[in-house]
């Protein structure tokens, strides 16, 4: 695959084609990745620019009772709702650091989609025909799998995890104020890896496609595979059994989404094995 793809052939000025070099694919790569940093910039620099918005509407919504998520839950039980809580800063430049820091992530989250076309785009001459058909579409699904993650942790797990360890008493007269650095570290825990644990089903299709995994061998292994959601269940959430269940149940989903995509697309080889070849 790798000697493959480094005899790719590209074209010039001329229209003309002629062989790259490792040092080419090196320079290729190297301005793709130039314009996705420059592009994480872009963002970055935006969104620093507006902390108002950044912080107040995007960061702080879930710790906010008139939060989307806490309305709709408030029909059901209206005393939902995490309780009042001011963020402190413990050293002079934590603000802006940490001003910096959500500016850096809001960047690479708004970028992914741009990102993860730039990194296609490199690999893309690599491939056969074929190869090319069978990914089609793969920077939208992707993109579309990462944002679905990102909106239920910040949807889903952020409000219920903020509620209930803001909420949560060990009985002693203790008041509940986080630094504005811890709370926007589990904000970054509750929806990055969240919105990455969901493109389990891509990793899948390329491991059945490459022939690693079957989806007899997932099938088999259905009940470790449990365990190890919910062992990566507990790193990506706090120590709270009902966000645990909470980012499980989806994770689970996708595992027997990925079954069948795998399965499926064992049943399209062995079709095209069976057709008979021209002669």
């Amino acid at each position: 695959m790798i000697q493959k793809f480094l005899s790719n052939k590209e074209k010039n000025a001329e229209g003309d084609q002629h062989e790259m070099g490792f040092f080419d694919h090196i320079e290729v790569l190297r301005w793709h990745i130039v314009r996705s940093v420059l592009s994480i910039i872009v963002f970055g620099v935006f969104f620093f620019l507006i902390p108002e918005f950044t912080f107040d509407q995007l960061v702080l919504g879930p710790k906010k009772q008139d939060f989307v998520t806490y309305r709709i839950m408030q029909n059901f039980i209206p005393s939902y709702g995490p309780p009042k809580f001011d963020l402190i800063t413990r050293e002079m430049g934590e603000q802006f650091f940490v001003h910096l820091k959500v500016s850096f992530w809001i960047g690479l989250i708004c970028s992914f989609p741009y990102i993860f076309w730039e990194f296609w785009r490199f690999l893309k001459p690599g491939l056969y025909d074929n190869e090319k058909k069978a990914v089609r579409g793969i920077v939208f699904y992707c993109s579309l799998l990462f944002f679905s993650g990102l909106c239920f942790g910040y949807f889903i797990i952020a409000p219920i995890a903020v509620t209930w360890l803001a909420s949560y008493s060990v009985g002693v007269d203790i008041v509940t104020s986080p630094t504005l650095a811890s709370y926007v570290g589990y904000m970054t825990m509750f929806t990055i890896p969240t919105g990455l644990v969901f493109e389990l089903p891509i990793i899948f299709y390329f491991l059945g496609k490459i022939g690693i995994v079957t989806a007899s061998f997932l099938r088999k292994y259905r009940r470790h595979a449990v365990v190890i959601i919910l062992i990566v269940a507990a790193i990506v959430t706090p120590p709270d059994v009902v966000t645990q269940i909470l980012i499980a149940i989806p994770i689970l989903f996708l595992y027997e989404v990925s079954i069948f995509i795998v399965a499926r697309q064992e049943k399209k080889k062995l079709a095209e094995s069976n057709l008979p070849s021209n002669a």
